[in-house]
């Protein structure tokens, strides 16, 4: 399985350049440098790292959100036959090591408390997302109102090409059915199946109800905030207008609304 996941991913990758991906990206950026301008909402998320950086084994917004959302947790390797962490973790918030987030930030004079330490990544829900763009079915797409990107499970046909095209690695696909590995399934959001990808949604069964991330919701210190960046006294603007942020890879023009504070 992992020779054919390989091969696959190579085909793909040169199937996707072919087709002028990632020039598409490139060539979009201009377009999208207003970011926040425009009518109606424009959702975003917005962490603050000095923060996280005092509480680095906290991993709270991650187990909220994987719970709430009938995310699997696999074991630990064990061979071909069953799922493994390592290869077929499914994962909606994790965490990276600072140079692999933010591989053009990365420098060896970066302050510890920065380069030493992991974050909490998650789809970034982009203006311009490559992903909706290589879906052959619209199983992605992008919401009007909100900018959110979703996600159709009953339309995905697990061609795997919005793995590829995005990149920030926030999609997982379902090698395996899931359901035998969730250990208590939340009866308010619907499972997967095997063969379907899967990623961040921002909540938005839980914004249609006027409530926080689930993720903003568990965090303890106030790490991460949530809001319409359309609207100037919503606290994402303000913490923006505070304090210094930074995008993960904004040379590739996706204009990703999941900000860091740094």
């Amino acid at each position: 399985m992992r020779g054919g996941r390989r091969d696959f991913l190579k085909a793909a990758g040169g199937t996707a350049l072919a087709a002028g991906v990632l020039p598409g990206i490139s060539s979009c950026a201009g377009d999208q440098q207003a970011g926040v301008q425009g009518a109606g909402k424009r959702l975003a998320m917005v962490i603050d790292l000095r923060v996280c950086a005092q509480h680095e084994d906290c991993t709270k917004c991650s187990e909220a959100c994987h719970a709430a959302h009938n995310v699997p947790s696999f074991p630990k390797a064990q061979g071909e036959t069953v799922p493994n962490v390592e290869y077929d973790q499914v994962k909606w918030i994790w965490k990276q090591d600072f140079d692999q987030a933010f591989p053009t930030e990365e420098n060896q004079y970066l302050p510890s408390r920065v380069k030493a330490k992991q974050l909490p990544v998650l789809c970034n829900h982009c203006d311009n997302p490559p992903c909706v763009r290589v879906c052959p079915t619209k199983a992605t797409f992008k919401r009007e109102q909100d900018g959110i990107v979703m996600m159709d499970w009953h339309r995905c046909i697990g061609c795997r090409y919005c793995v590829v095209a995005c990149p920030y690695g926030s999609r997982s696909f379902n090698w395996w059915n899931p359901r035998p590995y969730i250990a208590k399934i939340t009866p308010d959001f619907p499972t997967r199946m095997k063969g379907v990808v899967e990623k961040c949604t921002f909540c938005e069964e839980r914004i249609s109800r006027a409530l926080k991330p689930v993720c903003v919701e568990a965090c303890p210190y106030g790490a991460m905030v949530f809001g319409d960046l359309n609207q100037q006294d919503s606290e994402v603007r303000m913490r923006l207008t505070s304090a210094f942020s930074i995008r993960r890879k904004p040379e590739l023009g996706t204009q990703p609304e999941v900000y860091y504070l740094v």
